[in-house]
């Protein structure tokens, strides 16, 4: 799995019309938090329960058309949960996953708050809310 900052994966997005951007946090988060614009949702696992969904892998591939070696870029809020969602791409065959690292929003500061720190949000790239 690659890595890259927000501002190198919108770079990338940018450079490479046929990636796909999936936002895997929850649909609230989705909704209500905002999202890059031009993402795709697909929650890798969801309130309340928290169970990972068995069809991610499945659900990710009809974006790509089943094309496995597309490229897919993985965001969630910190960038943590996108490594686990794309680890479960990688499993099931999915060539070139990229994580974002920092998410949406970013890491946790000493007041216990994102958004400070870093994320694709806080680097001033495109974003939306539903």
């Amino acid at each position: 799995m690659q890595h890259l900052d927000p501002q190198a994966a919108h770079d990338f997005l940018q450079q490479t019309p046929e990636a796909v951007l999936v936002d895997c946090r929850t649909e609230i988060e989705h909704m209500y938090v905002g999202h890059p614009v031009g993402a795709e949702h697909v929650a890798w696992q969801e309130a309340p329960d928290w169970e990972i969904d068995p069809e991610f892998a499945r659900k990710v591939g009809r974006l790509i058309k089943g094309d496995l070696s597309r490229p897919v870029l993985l965001i969630c809020r910190s960038g943590t949960r996108s490594i686990f969602a794309g680890e479960a791409l990688e499993a099931a065959g999915f060539q070139q996953v990229i994580n974002v690292t920092e998410g949406f929003e970013g890491p946790l500061d000493d007041n216990f708050h994102r958004g400070t720190l870093g994320g694709w949000r806080l680097r001033g790239l495109p974003w939306q809310q539903s």
